[in-house]
This record gives structure tokens, C-alpha cells and sequence, in this order.
């Protein structure tokens, strides 16, 4: 059996779901091998908030283990290849020292690494992984299709959001409020949509209970599935998202979860760059408050994201 190591620095949750579309790539490209997912500088959401996804993707998570003796002893014998996902040229030195009998790493200008690729850097997140995977492997990565999560979360997800209604799910929030869509606008977009026939499905977590009752009381035909449930990790999320026919989010987490659910996705950016952030998916569609006039999301017109939202409803 092989074994394939990934080194990352840490990985909070938001780089965790940045991160799975790289996670499930290289699975479909080593379905055989052990996978060993090691955060060297802190802990990984893999072995935290994003576990339950993890069981049919990764086999080991080591969190703060380090580059040196520790490391070693933890990982045991050699690896066939490591993935060095950080750029600290020291890190990827010492990294080297544990002589995998393949490494590749983009730091240096992928100088370190066994393999070089002959176009420059990707600016995005999730295409300079799968970069790193395509040097190790020699071919292109295939990153498509849905996570899936537990046979748990989907069940509830099914209790939560039964039949088979057309649904497009909205975040509310972000993590930072200006990457936000307004509320004002998530109302008029799901008035518009019950107006069509279909039924909104509120995204909210305990970060947004202020936008909660707002939400509820201008559009009761809204399904707010958080809400009915104890606070419930990104997997059930994801199983949401899945029984919608699309969903809208701003540059967040909740926007990654969606497109972890492979639907399509009309993602909302203004003070941040879709160029680097937007999320991994198939049918993915970004409006950017620059292109109507203004930096802020409220720049971000009903009519802009209705036209790019309902013809995947």
C-alpha cells in the first residue's frame, strides 16, 4: 500500500472547506493508499468541526506534529510521496530531511520540488493545491462531484426539508459582515422566489441569530432548517445544500459548504476577490458589486442575481 503524506501549517475550519475539493481529488487519485493529513503548526478542522466528512477521504489526521524526530516517529515508515502545501522555504528544508521517495512543493518557486510545473502560480487557493497533486501524479486532478456526508446528517436533513419541493438555499451571513449580502436583499430575492413557486431555505447559524427573526417575519414561507435543531456541525450544512436546486452566499464558509453539496451556485463578492476565494464547483456563477457600480455588496442589484439564480432553480 502506499502511503501519501499532505503537509498543511493549520487548518481552521474556513481553510478546511477551502481545502476538500484538493481532499477529494487526491483520493480519486490514490483510492488505494493511506492518507496522512498532517498540520505541522496547529490543529486541523479535519480532526475537529469537518471529521465526519473525513472517514471516506483521509485515513490519519497528525496535528501539531511538527517537522523534526516527532514527526518521524509519528508517521513511521517512509512515505512514497509528500505533498508540501506551505511556502516557508526553512519548513519544506526540513521537510525534505524526512526523504520521501517523491516530494513536490511549491515553495521556492517549486525550486525544492522533484517535479516543476511549466505555467506560473494559480492565484486561487484550491487550484495551487491541485497543482501540487498534478505534479505528483502527472495528470489532472479530478475534483468534481459532492462530498458526502453521513448517513446522519442526511437523514436529518431529509426530516428537516422533506419531499421533493424546488428549493434554492440563501447564507444569510458571513464570517465578516461587509462579505455579506444586505438582509434587506435576502428578503426581496426570497419574496421573489415564493412569488415563483419556490421554497427559500435560510442558511443561518448562531453567529447570524440577529438576522434570524428579521428573515422569519418578512418571509414566513421560508424554511429555516438551523433553527428547528441543536447548533449542528458544516456536514448537515452540506446535506441541506443538497437537497436544493442552487443556493446564494456571499465569501464565506456557508457559500464552500454549498459547493461541497456540488448544486449550483450564484456566489456575491465585493470587498474581496473572487479570483482567489470563490468556491470549487461545476456550475458556479460569481456577480461582483464592481460590475454594478460600487465596492460594498449593497452594490449588488435583485435583478443581477435573480438572472443568474433562475435558470438552475
Amino acid at each position: 500500500m502506499q502511503r501519501i503524506g499532505v503537509y498543511v501549517g493549520l487548518d481552521l475550519v474556513g481553510d478546511g472547506l477551502i481545502k476538500l475539493p484538493f481532499v477529494r481529488a487526491l483520493r480519486r487519485a490514490f483510492p488505494a493508499a493511506e492518507l496522512i493529513w498532517i498540520a505541522g503548526e496547529g490543529r486541523s478542522a479535519y480532526a475537529g468541526a469537518l471529521a465526519p466528512l473525513m472517514p471516506a477521504l483521509l485515513d490519519r489526521v497528525l496535528e501539531q506534529s511538527g517537522t523534526g524526530a516527532g514527526l518521524r516517529r509519528a508517521l513511521g515508515p517512509r512515505l512514497d510521496l509528500l505533498i508540501d502545501t506551505q511556502a516557508h522555504v526553512g519548513t519544506t528544508l526540513a521537510l525534505r530531511l524526512l526523504r520521501p521517495r517523491r516530494f513536490v512543493t511549491a515553495a521556492a518557486g517549486y525550486w525544492l520540488s522533484d517535479r516543476r510545473p511549466q505555467a506560473a502560480r494559480p492565484r486561487r487557493v484550491v487550484e495551487r493545491l491541485l497543482l501540487l497533486l498534478e505534479l505528483a501524479t502527472g495528470r489532472e486532478p479530478d475534483a468534481s462531484g459532492a462530498v458526502e456526508p453521513p448517513a446522519s446528517a442526511s437523514a436529518q436533513a431529509a426530516a428537516l426539508l422533506p419531499g421533493e419541493a424546488r428549493r434554492i438555499a440563501l447564507v444569510l451571513g458571513a464570517g465578516g459582515r461587509h462579505k455579506a449580502w444586505p438582509l434587506a436583499r435576502h428578503i426581496e430575492l426570497a419574496r421573489a422566489l415564493v412569488a415563483r413557486g419556490i421554497e427559500p431555505v435560510a442558511i443561518a447559524g448562531p453567529a447570524e441569530a440577529d438576522l434570524v427573526g428579521a428573515f422569519r417575519d418578512a418571509v414566513p414561507e421560508a424554511a429555516m432548517p438551523l433553527q428547528q435543531v441543536p447548533p449542528a456541525g458544516p456536514e448537515l450544512t452540506i446535506a441541506l445544500a443538497a437537497r436544493c436546486a442552487a443556493g446564494v452566499a456571499g465569501d464565506c464558509g456557508g457559500g464552500h459548504m454549498l459547493a461541497a453539496a456540488d448544486i449550483a451556485l450564484v456566489s456575491l463578492f465585493g470587498p474581496t476577490d473572487p479570483a482567489k476565494f470563490a468556491p470549487w464547483c461545476a456550475r458556479g456563477t460569481i456577480v461582483r458589486a464592481q460590475d454594478h457600480g460600487g465596492e460594498a455588496m449593497g452594490a449588488i442589484p435583485l435583478a443581477a442575481v435573480l438572472a443568474a439564480l433562475i435558470p438552475c432553480a
